[in-house]
């Protein structure tokens, strides 16, 4: 009987064990991260999104990693980029996110150039499962107004993309599918891009203040910025942090702290700020051409 009491106590030190083992290694297991890339590119690109799939996981082992597909495949995730409404977007998105078990427990994102204001809109619109931190690599998150340089070999589609914002980025039909035009943002008109953009006038509160979209983004523990100093490709860069042209003209940019967006704390990102769960960051590149040096020692942290 004394040995029989000695294994049951034994068995249930094992098993005590074990669980306290599990639970140190599930507390100290980084969250997943989802990715999510920018026009013209793809969710498994190897030189692009596959590449930094492949950097995450080397640098965290054991991180689970979703780069995010739009689509079918790969071409219909690229196509889809330029001509999926991206209100549409973000709702398979948020979709995707709901659906996959691993990310139930809550999840860091990473968004890059479109790919950044799009997981904010996730952060504003679809708060379960929980976004930690958000970065946002060039993303723009006041609009553009210019289309300078296309990413890759994407010229055919990016004249096409042109000629539809020659015709009227405003224009309901362009609206209705050209995600590029629904965050255009045009400075010399901005009642018409309040009125009439079906994407960035939303998630920015230009019209209707939906209290969720504040409480939704303020709940993020961080919020990384990284605008590209040398950047060719957006217009006006400064929009990587919030920033704009002033009213009126298209030459004089605001920052975010002199933005009706910020003095009037539509999305709580005055208290955020001052909460110091913003943070801004700069790489002296082109759109996109962060080093692998400035990503460990400027995004790894927000990421473990």
């Amino acid at each position: 009987m004394a040995v029989w009491r000695c294994l049951k106590v034994l068995c249930l030190v094992v098993i005590f064990n074990d669980i306290v083992q599990t639970q140190a290694t599930n507390a100290n297991a980084s969250l997943p991260v989802v990715i999510w890339h920018g026009m013209g590119d793809s969710c498994c690109n190897p030189l692009s999104m596959g590449s930094i799939k492949n950097m995450v996981e080397d640098l965290i082992p054991g991180v689970y990693v979703k780069s995010l597909m739009i689509g079918s495949n790969v071409l219909s995730d690229m196509m889809n980029g330029f001509l999926m409404n991206a209100n549409d977007q973000v709702t398979d998105v948020c979709k995707q996110l709901a659906a996959d078990p691993k990310l139930q427990g809550g999840y860091n994102s990473m968004g890059f150039s479109q790919g950044g204001q799009f997981l904010r809109a996730v952060a504003q619109r679809c708060p379960t499962p929980r976004m930690h931190n958000l970065i946002s690599f060039g993303g723009q998150h006041q609009g553009v107004f210019g289309f300078p340089r296309c990413p890759g070999e994407n010229s055919t589609i990016c004249n096409y993309v042109r000629d539809l914002l020659n015709l009227g980025a405003y224009n309901d039909f362009v609206q209705s599918f050209l995600c590029q035009a629904e965050y255009w943002h045009d400075p010399l008109n901005e009642e018409l891009y309040r009125n009439k953009s079906v994407f960035l006038a939303d998630i920015n509160q230009e019209n209707v203040v939906i209290p969720a979209y504040k409480a939704n983004l303020q709940k993020l523990n961080r919020l990384v910025l990284v605008k590209f100093g040398k950047d060719t490709m957006v217009d006006p860069k400064d929009s990587e942090w919030f920033g704009f042209y002033k009213p009126g003209q298209a030459k004089v940019t605001y920052i975010l702290e002199e933005s009706p967006l910020y003095t009037q704390d539509k999305l709580g990102l005055k208290a955020m700020n001052e909460a110091g769960k913003i943070k801004f960051l700069e790489s002296p590149t082109d759109h996109l051409q962060f080093t692998d040096e400035f990503f460990k020692s400027n995004i790894l942290q927000y990421l473990k």
